[in-house]
């Protein structure tokens, strides 16, 4: 199928965005597409007009700092992932990174994109929840930062306003001594997983985030848990969905394993990491 008609903007600043986006309550960003475009060709979305934002200077840094990662709006997943900065100081954003996709799609999306497309198919949201980041935005009201917990609304629901631009994300660094995993099930290499999760642990602290599991990239606390009912305890507070990929109880079976796998992971890599602190 080919998109419905559109018109086409081509920013030249984040302000000149927005503007147009204020303008025309049917405008949708266009930044890395690998979402929005598949959409409009299949007639799932249709805008009246797209704003691309690719010609926006500044929008394409990844800045690393001791405190974390601040990915730009036009950074690429690839850019990303490539940095050994990134994975020095947030490894997590690099261990889901490397299960988005395929390097072709890595090459075009952006990191951000992915985030307010709010997908709970996809890895980042659910990173950026885990960690706790935060996502700048620009709009007609200026400019503010939403919370990861404070994003995601529903299915492909975030919390931008019509008028918004998404500008940044900040991905917070691992703390000395703590340690992360992730790990996702797929049918085939590449495709949207049946269901993933990744692990946070710091001290007795530990945190799961889950995607392709509920319509909304979901974290779950499973401090004092004991290891032989982690997933157990996960799935009390989970609502695994069916859909066309897998069934509710077969998702419920993937978190179990998920979640076991995942936490001795990073309880590894916490150990391994405290090791390397102490050098």
């Amino acid at each position: 199928m080919k998109p419905a008609p559109f018109d086409y903007v081509r920013a030249a600043s984040v302000a000149e965005a927005v503007s147009a986006l204020a303008g025309d309550p049917g405008a949708k960003v266009l930044a890395g597409g690998q979402s929005l475009v598949p959409l409009l060709s299949m007639r799932l979305a249709a805008p009246s007009l797209l704003v691309d934002i690719n010609e926006v200077p500044g929008l394409a840094d990844v800045t690393v700092e001791e405190t974390g990662v601040r990915v730009g709006a036009l950074a690429r997943h690839a850019a990303v992932l490539d940095s050994d900065d990134v994975r020095r100081v947030q490894p997590l954003v690099s261990l889901a990174l490397a299960h988005v996709a395929h390097a072709t799609i890595r090459n075009r999306g952006t990191t951000v994109g992915s985030l307010v497309h709010a997908d709970a198919a996809a890895e980042m949201p659910v990173v950026l929840r885990l960690l706790g980041g935060s996502v700048e935005v620009e709009g007609s009201a200026g400019r503010r930062t939403i919370a990861a917990d404070d994003l995601y609304l529903g299915p492909l629901e975030s919390s931008l306003a019509h008028d918004e631009v998404a500008v940044s994300a900040l991905f917070p660094a691992l703390a000395p001594g703590a340690g992360v995993a992730f790990d996702e099930i797929a049918r085939r290499h590449g495709d949207y997983a049946m269901a993933g999760a990744a692990a946070l642990v710091d001290g007795d602290a530990v945190r799961v985030g889950y995607l392709s599991v509920s319509d909304v990239p979901t974290v779950v606390d499973l401090t004092g848990v004991p290891d032989d009912e982690l997933g157990e305890a996960a799935l009390a507070r989970l609502e695994p969905m069916d859909d066309i990929h897998a069934t509710a109880t077969y998702r419920a079976q993937l978190v179990r394993v998920l979640t076991a796998r995942v936490v001795a992971a990073a309880r590894s890599h916490a150990a391994a990491h405290d090791q390397q602190e102490a050098r």
